[in-house]
């Protein structure tokens, strides 16, 4: 289809346009009515209960007409901007013809598997659809399984693979509702040098916390390890972005112990970190891929990849589910990588990132209590402390920054004292640097609420 390519270009004086205080009394009214029903909101939610009603390339507009600046792409889903006029093409021409057949193949799904297969990291293209990130989580450590015989998993601190019970027993936010975990699930400290759990200095420490993994392994695991299943770069642990030799080094410990490796990239899929996988970043090819959220920009699709040679075993794990790989979800995935690769996004994202990185390290010589920013591509954050040196948390300077810039017209992403920022990977950016001076902004204000 032919389409203007400069769709969702604004004037950056337009934006933001905040007509009324936020949130606004018809965003109160409506939250108020659904969170009569609605419970366990996210913190972002929580914090700012606005009320949304239309978005369009890099802004959303709120039910009292308010319209900010997306720097969250609806938390790292809608990387080609809200209602991509080729994702809305194709959905609407799938929806109108076939919405659902159960696992039947159709043209459509037979299109976007043959794309995603010629996209994946080297021979990652055995496939299974599903919906939602943590069904891909679970279906992947299902196939580790079948691979090796095998049951133990081993994540890390910080990560988050899902909230359904498997997901969860190898995610960092299980408590008393999901445990105990489920046996044979390990969490092991992570390479944040930030905050080395091993209070080790890189790259002197010579990569310390994987010779501690090995040592975990081989102390904690009943040798029935299947594998590790990580996330590239957290998300919800506050964009934490690890050493560039960190991957190819768990790659390796995977390789001589004869275990996989499951990398999730259901956040960071799709040209988010500045390249197509984020494993591009470090020249890792993983056993298993999982991918999701940008995959099909907005609409619920997820997937994972298996190396060839694996398959077979993909014939144990079936792959019907209700809705995976419906045709509406084949057609938005399907426009989504072809926007990819016809409007340069990788590209595209690795430059904004850049951009905004170089910003950001301008804005943490500016401030006290900003203790790291970090970011790879358009996944970035910044992470305030109360005092440099110690680099203790700053929990409540994160929740008012989080308030204050979206008063003024940024959505974004909380994350306890970690300020997450995932743009939509088709802004200018004079539409970041807006974004960036309201972050800026609402910092300084903050500092002086608490007496910095």
């Amino acid at each position: 289809m032919h389409y203007d390519k400069n769709w969702a270009k604004i004037d950056p004086l337009s934006v933001p346009d905040m007509k009324v205080p936020a949130p606004g009394p018809r965003s109160k009214e409506l939250h108020k009515r659904a969170e009569k029903y609605m419970k366990g909101y996210s913190s972002q939610v929580k914090l700012f209960p606005v009320a949304f009603e239309s978005g369009h390339g890099v802004t959303l507009t709120d039910a009292d007409g308010n319209k900010y600046i997306d720097f969250s792409s609806g938390i790292y889903v809608t990387n080609l901007g809200h209602c991509h006029p080729k994702v809305v093409e194709y959905l609407q021409k799938y929806t109108a013809q076939l919405m659902n057949c159960h696992d039947f193949t159709t043209e459509i799904k037979a299109l976007f598997l043959e794309k995603l297969a010629s996209v994946t990291p080297a021979n990652l293209n055995g496939i299974q659809m599903y919906c939602a990130g943590c069904e891909s989580v679970e279906a992947a450590m299902r196939a580790a399984r079948g691979i090796t015989g095998k049951y133990e998993f081993f994540s890390f601190y910080g990560d988050f693979h899902g909230k359904t019970m498997s997901a969860v027993s190898v995610t960092q936010v299980a408590d008393s509702t999901t445990g105990p975990r489920a046996t044979g699930m390990h969490l092991a400290p992570n390479g944040h040098c930030y905050h080395c759990a091993f209070d080790k200095k890189y790259p002197e420490c010579g990569l310390f916390c994987v010779k501690a993994l090995e040592k975990q392994i081989q102390m904690e695991g009943t040798d029935n390890v299947a594998a590790i299943l990580m996330e590239p770069i957290q998300g919800w642990g506050g964009s934490i972005v690890y050493p560039d030799d960190y991957l190819p080094a768990i790659r390796q410990l995977c390789d001589r112990l004869g275990i996989l490796l499951i990398v999730d990239e259901v956040l960071t899929c799709c040209a988010r970190t500045g390249k197509m996988w984020c494993v591009d970043n470090y020249g890792v090819i993983p056993d298993i891929i999982v991918m999701g959220k940008g995959l099909a920009n907005g609409f619920p699709t997820t997937a994972f990849a298996i190396r060839e040679e694996m398959t077979e075993v993909l014939e144990k794990i079936s792959a019907s589910t209700s809705y995976g790989g419906n045709p509406m979800a084949a057609a938005a995935g399907l426009a989504s990588l072809e926007v990819i690769e016809e409007e340069n996004i990788v590209e595209r994202s690795a430059s904004l990132g850049a951009y905004i990185m170089k910003k950001l390290h301008k804005m943490q010589e500016d401030h006290k209590i900003i203790g790291e920013v970090r970011g790879k591509g358009c996944l970035l954050g910044i992470e305030l402390v109360k005092d440099t040196d110690t680099r203790e948390p700053f929990f409540e300077a994160g929740k008012r920054v989080y308030q204050v810039a979206f008063s003024k017209g940024l959505a974004w992403i909380p994350a306890n004292n970690n300020l997450r920022m995932s743009p939509p990977l088709i802004m200018e950016e004079e539409i970041a640097e807006k974004a960036l001076e309201i972050i800026d902004e609402s910092i300084t204000i903050v500092e002086k609420e608490f007496g910095y």
